[in-house]
C-alpha cells in the first residue's frame, strides 16, 4: 500500500495517508493567543490538511486533544462544539499535558478516513 506524506520535513510530516486512513500530526495555534483563538486556528489547519489528503471533518474517526490546563476545557469545547455542529462527532479524548512551549494552550491530533 502506498504511503503519502503531506508537508513532510526532516523531523515530521503534517499528515500521512496510508490506504484510506489519514493521520495528522498534532496541530497547534499561534503561541500566546487565547484558547479560543488557538482552537479556531487549529481547526482551520485540520480542515485544510484533511482537504489536501482527500478527506473532510465529517470523516474524522478520532480526536485527541491536549490542553495545557484543564481549566480551559469549557472554552475549548465552545469552539469545538460549534465546529462539529452537533453531527459526525468522532471518538474523542481530552487530557492535560505540558505542551512544547508554555505559549501553546491547545494541541489536537486527528485520525480520519478518506
Amino acid at each position: 500500500m502506498t504511503i503519502t506524506r503531506i508537508e513532510a520535513g526532516p523531523r515530521m510530516s503534517q499528515a500521512v495517508v496510508h490506504g484510506n486512513t489519514v493521520y495528522l500530526a498534532g496541530q497547534v495555534g499561534a503561541p500566546g493567543e487565547s484558547v479560543t483563538k488557538q482552537t479556531r486556528t487549529i481547526l482551520d489547519q485540520i480542515e485544510a490538511l484533511l482537504d489536501e489528503a482527500g478527506s473532510e471533518k465529517a470523516k474524522i474517526l478520532s480526536a485527541t486533544i491536549w490542553l495545557a490546563d484543564m481549566a480551559d476545557f469549557a472554552e475549548m469545547n465552545g469552539v469545538w462544539d460549534e465546529w462539529i455542529g452537533g453531527r459526525d462527532a468522532p471518538a474523542r479524548a481530552t487530557g492535560e499535558a505540558r505542551l512544547a512551549t508554555p505559549d501553546y494552550k491547545v494541541e489536537i491530533i486527528i485520525i480520519a478516513a478518506r
